[in-house]
């Protein structure tokens, strides 16, 4: 008892004090972020109404030649203008609060900044027992054109909070000696109540199952209770050893089968379509053909397709716990939508787009995987019709983007609508069921949904809406 009394007033310490540290980190970064989003506002309404010069990186520096003085004093923080190679154009005065670094950026940080999705990053460095925040972000003119990168630099004072934190912690441990006192007394009294009722401790131990792995007690000279209450905790300790044996490797054993149904699935996906367009390519190949060398690069461009999409599928399952990454990039979803349809050789598909041209923020490969299966199943379905009919839409709706993919196959009975998009539940022969509970991850993960209808021998409809932004 003494010793839980000692080890949980270390433990609630060092939390207090890690607390502190992150409630002082946030404090910062939020701190910096509002005198961060006043200073990119008050450039970006300098450039668009203020300044009589042509907004290009040349002009950056006349520009700002006296006013990026009085918005670094108005902030209190740091400016510095670089052009788009690192090179520092203008910068602020430095003060007896702040310290700017006025060498060019390094390539590595402006790779960084590029590579960002935000176009923004932020570090923070000490030097001297001075903590410093620094923000990397684009300067861009009225047109959204790059001209220039920002840095924003602010020096951190934690001399109030790290006050209150000793100050706190002084009164804590007053009473942690206190709480120490009283332990003592009462392991005191406890350890005789203990001694007194061995045989009632022994019987209930010899009934308590752990799922925890312990050591075994070992005495040389014990009375016969003591010994009576030792023997029963060591022949718990043996059950336990055998059982946390026996579950580890059950569950190693399980997930290394999930893992092997999910990259066996995901990997049949882009090789089902690879083998349909060469089995195409070796039936249609004509070497006389004046076409040929389009057809061929068509077909090359294709399979390269489904290889970067094994690539990413790849990439993601080495991490063992997430599916490829989900990453934002602007696309014109009517071309890729094209282009995963034309990996299918069914003369039954129909592509109706009801625009010539639709972007949206996602990711090209995700949205590939999401047509490619849903098409995939509907062909699976329609399989046994004399004409079937597949249908694929694309519709620009608002802020979102629509995909319907409709077939006239045998259709979805009631009783396993509910069950759909339950991973390893599937309706067909082959298969694993995790195509659809995938595609449902990715949707949900870009705030995103996705439906079906269906009617039992007339056929089914999924509908896909995405987000735009």
């Amino acid at each position: 008892m003494i010793l839980l009394v000692l080890l949980a007033s270390i433990l609630i310490l060092g939390v207090t004090v890690y607390q502190y540290d992150e409630q002082t980190k946030d404090y910062n970064i939020q701190r910096f972020e509002r005198k961060e989003a006043t200073t990119i506002q008050t450039i970006e309404l300098e450039l668009t109404n203020k300044t009589t010069y042509p907004v290009k990186t040349e002009n950056l520096a006349k520009i700002f030649k006296e006013r990026i003085n009085e918005i670094s004093s108005i902030n209190k923080l740091n400016i510095a203008i670089y052009d788009l190679n690192g090179v520092l154009l203008k910068s602020s005065t430095e003060n007896a609060f702040e310290k700017l670094n006025k060498k060019p950026i390094p390539e590595k940080v402006i790779k960084e900044l590029s590579q960002n999705s935000n176009h923004r990053i932020l570090k923070t460095s000490e030097e001297d027992g001075v903590g410093f925040q620094s923000s990397y972000s684009y300067i861009n003119d009225p047109k959204f054109k790059r001209i220039g990168i920002l840095e924003l630099q602010f020096t951190q004072d934690n001399s109030e909070i790290e006050k209150e934190l000793r100050e706190f912690i002084a009164r804590l441990s007053l009473v942690y000696i206190l709480m120490f006192l009283i332990a003592i007394a009462l392991a005191y009294f406890l350890s005789s109540y203990i001694t007194r009722s061995i045989k009632t401790i022994s019987d209930k131990m010899t009934q308590t199952r752990l799922n925890e792995r312990n050591e075994k007690i070992i005495l040389n000279a014990a009375s016969s209770e003591i010994e009576v209450l030792v023997s029963a905790y060591n022949n718990m300790i043996d059950q336990l050893e055998e059982s946390a044996v026996k579950l580890a490797k059950s569950e190693r054993e399980q997930a290394w089968r999930e893992m092997a149904k999910q990259v066996a699935h995901e990997i049949k996906n882009p090789l089902t379509p690879m083998r349909l367009t060469v089995q195409s390519f070796e039936r249609k190949f004509n070497p006389e053909d004046e076409n040929i060398k389009d057809k061929l690069a068509d077909y090359s461009k294709t399979l390269i397709q489904q290889i970067d999409v094994m690539s990413s599928i790849a990439s993601a399952f080495s991490d063992f716990a997430k599916m490829p990454t989900q990453k934002r990039e602007k696309i014109e979803i009517i071309s890729v939508v094209k282009l995963a349809l034309d990996i299918f050789n069914e003369d039954p598909i129909k592509y109706v787009p009801e625009e010539e041209e639709l972007y949206a923020n996602l990711d090209k490969t995700q949205l590939i995987r999401i047509v490619t299966n849903l098409v995939k199943n509907a062909i699976q379905a329609s399989e046994k019709k004399e004409n079937p009919i597949i249908e694929v839409k694309v519709i620009s709706q608002l802020n979102n983007v629509k995909i319907i993919v409709s077939d006239n196959g045998k259709g979805i009975s009631e009783e396993v609508k509910d069950l759909i998009f339950e991973p390893k539940f599937t309706t067909k022969s082959s298969g694993m069921g995790l195509g659809l509970p995938m595609i449902k991850n990715i949707i949900e993960a870009y705030d995103g949904n996705i439906s079906f209808t269906s009617t039992e021998g007339i056929g089914t409809v999924f509908t896909v809406i995405l987000p735009k932004t």
